[in-house]
């Protein structure tokens, strides 16, 4: 678990450090906020970190706007056609961009999984110490297949 909060951790900052890159190279007058769009594939609990500094006001210097755009082919799109100053997906777009076109490409700098996640999270009230006190439980999947719709 320490790991998990480490790696998630470093995203924040990677995610803060590319928005300072990037104001780095634009000019803007002092008094407008710069304007980011974020695209992300989708909702997820691994952008929690992110999440938490959007509604804890960490980046207020900055006038962010988060789009969910379904599919990491459709992140790299945007980001590609300056819909979109950052995605959030996996890292097989920009294999894919880079294939079709070396010249122009994405580059990805954090992964922070091995294989995808789960994530069992329940209402308060239901006791959970192991499998056994879930079971028979309607379980909503994050997609289809992903996980049993029921134990």
């Amino acid at each position: 678990m320490k790991r998990f909060i480490v790696m998630l951790s470093i995203l924040i900052l990677l995610v803060v450090l590319t928005i300072i890159c990037f104001l780095s190279k634009n000019n803007t007058n002092d008094d407008e906020k710069m304007k980011l769009k974020v695209a992300e594939v989708t909702h997820s609990v691994f952008y929690a970190p992110w999440y938490v500094a959007l509604h804890n006001g960490y980046l207020d210097d900055f006038d962010i706007e988060v789009v969910l755009t379904s599919g990491a082919n459709n992140v790299a799109a945007a980001v590609l056609s300056g819909d979109a100053e950052i995605g959030l997906c996996g890292p097989e777009a920009t294999i894919y961009v880079y294939k079709e076109n070396p010249d122009d490409y994405l580059q990805t700098f954090a992964g922070l999984t091995k294989r995808d996640g789960q994530f069992l999270v329940l209402r308060k009230g239901i006791k959970y110490d192991n499998f056994e006190d879930i079971e028979g439980l309607t379980i909503l999947a994050g997609r289809s297949g992903g996980l049993p719709q029921n134990l």
